[in-house]
């Protein structure tokens, strides 16, 4: 396994992680793990509500990106982490080596194909 490719790719695609989530949000500087919406100004007329409710709904569906980003980068995190302490590419679940295909579509894989479907912490 060629450890630097993966490295390579991980470190490229937490970058581009990184600036999404810097566009629609702000780091927790208590848990710098976790990422909140960046509220808008609402300092609008309140009675507008068609400007209060499009000014809601570019939150709302910046927290449901963020809900789909933020584990990635937490994956990403724990795949170079995992490289440095020399256990990477290894399941969490049976220990076993995770196929190269699979690292190579997804290089955060957390489990082989065997449990791709186990739900992990």
């Amino acid at each position: 396994m060629d450890i630097n490719f993966f490295k390579s790719k991980l470190e490229s695609e937490k970058q581009t992680l990184l600036s999404e989530l810097k566009g629609l949000s702000r780091q927790d500087p208590d848990n710098p793990n976790d990422w909140q919406p960046a509220a808008e100004n609402l300092d609008i007329l309140t009675s507008d509500r068609n400007e209060v409710a499009d000014k809601i709904g570019n939150i709302e569906g910046d927290a449901a990106i963020l809900r789909e980003l933020e584990p990635q980068l937490n994956d990403i995190n724990l795949a170079l982490d995992k490289i440095e302490k020399g256990t990477y590419g290894k399941c969490e679940v049976c220990q076993a080596e995770i196929e190269a295909d699979r690292l190579k579509a997804n290089p955060a894989a957390r489990t082989c194909k065997a449990h791709l479907n186990v739900k992990l912490s």
